[in-house]
């Protein structure tokens, strides 16, 4: 497969992620014997839209208060739920994303207790934490954060008396690596049609739902538009038919994102309009793909991390096929604004 290193991916994400669940455990139990009043979920651009997964999973099943905010937005808006008692969490793949150290700085100067999950060693982010887990490589760091915020969150959950499924879980967090490289592997083949497809097209709307609403949008924002340059729309799809039907004509690009969790009747609806009208339609439907060892009751919450690792095999060939590197960047860290 075109720039994916089997050996590399099973020992950075296999190996390695799950290498932290001692950490983790240890972390999350000494917070919650403390006692704490909420969970805040903290990012910026792609690490905002990798939190709302989370914030999804835990609003539909626990009790616990949660909270996901972009984090420039989350300084000045003095949110009222937010105190010393609240447990912030954040990630960063470099360490240094300006909005996601000055949050994680506003609350820790405010009491709060933070926790940072970063792929640079000895960053700003890293030095900020009250408790700090470093994976030590940029490489899938994505498919690594998303292993790690399971556990986090659903060790919240377990230490609450909401998940007594944890053991098993974690288990099968332990097969989740396999599931994503079998997927991409038997995907690969459908990236690299799509990506010559569309090499031209200079418009995509991406609709999602859900634990993949934070998918669709930060691969609409992050990828198609910051590391492509291709307009881009990302719609819920229980909003799909408040404003945007409107715009699909014959050949407008639909890109459906569809996971397996309650709302999936939701993409139901829109599939059903959308192939009526135009004839460029793309599914991405992670039931569709093999989890093997992983059982049904959990399929739903992996969803986001297949459904990832999918659309990071388009990336690649769009990058190849529209020869434009992803790193390439008119503005984004190449000037002051």
């Amino acid at each position: 497969m075109l720039k994916f290193d089997e050996g590399l991916f099973l020992n950075l994400v296999e190996k390695e992620g799950l290498s932290f669940r001692g950490q983790i455990e240890e972390m999350v139990d000494g917070i919650t014997k403390r006692g704490y009043s909420n969970i805040f979920l903290i990012g910026a651009g792609g690490t905002i839209a990798m939190m709302y997964p989370y914030e999804y999973i835990l609003k539909s099943n626990s009790t616990i208060d949660v909270h996901a905010e972009i984090a420039a937005e989350f300084m000045v808006m003095n949110h009222k739920h937010f105190s010393k008692d609240s447990v912030c969490i954040f990630t960063s793949v470099s360490g240094t994303t300006q909005e996601t150290v000055a949050a994680a700085e506003y609350c820790k100067e405010r009491g709060a207790t933070t926790i940072a999950l970063v792929a640079e060693p000895n960053t700003p982010l890293t030095q900020i934490a009250d408790y700090c887990i470093t994976t030590g490589s940029e490489t899938h760091s994505f498919d690594t954060f998303f292993m790690l915020l399971y556990m986090v969150v659903l060790r919240f959950m377990y230490n609450k008396d909401e998940f007594p499924q944890y053991e098993q879980f974690t288990k099968e967090v332990s097969l989740l690596p396999r599931a994503i490289l079998n997927a991409v592997k038997s995907f690969d083949k459908r990236a690299e049609e799509f990506a010559i497809t569309h090499k031209d097209t200079d418009y995509h709307m991406m609709v999602g739902s859900g634990n993949l609403w934070g998918n669709t949008y930060s691969y609409a924002m992050c990828i198609l538009e910051e590391m492509q340059w291709i307009q881009a729309k990302s719609i819920h799809a229980a909003e799909f038919f408040h404003g945007t039907l409107e715009l699909v004509v014959e050949d407008t690009s639909v890109i459906l994102l569809k996971g397996e969790d309650e709302t999936r009747p939701l993409m139901d609806r829109v599939e059903r309009f959308v192939e009526k009208i135009t004839k460029n339609v793309t599914v991405i439907d992670t039931k569709c793909f093999v989890m093997e060892g992983i059982s049904e009751e959990f399929r739903k919450h992996f969803s986001v991390s297949i459904n990832w690792s999918l659309l990071s095999r388009i990336s690649v060939y769009l990058e190849r096929e529209r020869n434009h590197p992803l790193t390439l960047r008119r503005y984004y860290r190449q000037m002051e604004y």
